[in-house]
């Protein structure tokens, strides 16, 4: 997840000629106070690396198995890095990782995107670089021939998948929410209840109490905002299209690195594949 939704005051990713435009522009008190306030120093080490065992803790436990534990947490750092690199390069950084504890993690931007193109391009970043988490699973397994490893690589890409989800405060949101409401902002709110409730839904069906009440919770607020949009420039015609395309790719690369890892444990069968992914998921008997 990240979040970009909290003006800062402007750092040294800022580009030059705004710098210059901000400081001949006449003072006003808000600005003002804006550009006083301090960098984001990000989450302290101690609190951070407590939230981090927490996290894992509970994984474990739930799951059983310190592969997946370890898979997950990995999976998650490289995910939320995913994000703060986008950030940094489209000069919205320096952007900062924090780790929720029991919840997982957000990458927390200094300052707005410049233009709705730019919050795509964040959003679809996390679960894209979070892919690469899977590659030392796929190695494990190749070394040492045992399932675990595999079952690691599925569940990192099950998480970016999930993320992809178009509900609040997931990356789905933030990457097709520009491309509804550009169409009409009321066809954002419709579907980002439509399939916010979803997926709330599927969180209480299938135990996951602790993500479907944050996940309700982000929902309500999300909703509570009406027809509220980031500065920045709209997309564009051609960029809603690319928005669209991104958005499907990165969601088949998930579902693709999900298969790969599942295929072998189904005996080479895509139906078994499947059916394991479904059964992970809830989905299927």
């Amino acid at each position: 997840m990240s979040d970009t939704d909290t003006p800062r005051r402007p750092g040294p990713w800022d580009p030059r000629p705004e710098d210059v435009k901000a400081a001949a522009a006449p003072a006003a008190p808000e600005p003002a106070r804006a550009t006083e306030a301090p960098l984001d120093k990000g989450q302290h080490p101690v609190w951070a690396v407590a939230s981090t065992l927490l996290l894992g803790g509970l994984i474990w436990y739930v799951s059983g198995s310190w592969v997946i534990a370890v898979a997950l947490i990995w999976g998650l750092f490289v995910h939320e890095y995913g994000h703060v690199l986008a950030m940094n390069r489209l000069g919205m950084g320096p952007a900062r990782i924090y780790i929720i504890p029991f919840l997982g993690g957000v990458a927390k931007s200094q300052r707005l995107p410049q233009s709705e193109w730019h919050g795509v391009l964040v959003s679809l970043a996390g679960p894209a670089f979070g892919l690469l988490a899977a590659i030392p699973f796929f190695a494990g397994f190749v070394a040492t021939g045992q399932a675990p490893w595999l079952l690691g690589a599925a569940v990192i890409a099950a998480v970016n998948l999930i993320n992809l989800a178009p509900a609040p405060p997931l990356d789905g949101s933030k990457a097709l929410g520009p491309v509804l409401a550009r169409i009409h902002p009321r066809l954002e709110q419709l579907a980002m209840l439509a399939v916010g409730g979803l997926v709330v839904w599927w969180g209480l069906v299938t135990g996951r109490w602790i993500l479907a009440a944050f996940l309700a919770f982000a929902l309500i607020g999300h909703l509570r905002r009406g027809f509220w949009r980031p500065d920045g420039r709209p997309l564009s015609g051609r960029e809603s299209l690319f928005s669209v395309g991104l958005f499907i790719v990165t969601a088949a690369a998930c579902a693709g690195v999900g298969v790969a890892a599942l295929m072998p444990l189904g005996g080479g069968s895509l139906p078994v594949a499947l059916d394991i992914a479904g059964r992970y998921l809830g989905i299927s008997g």
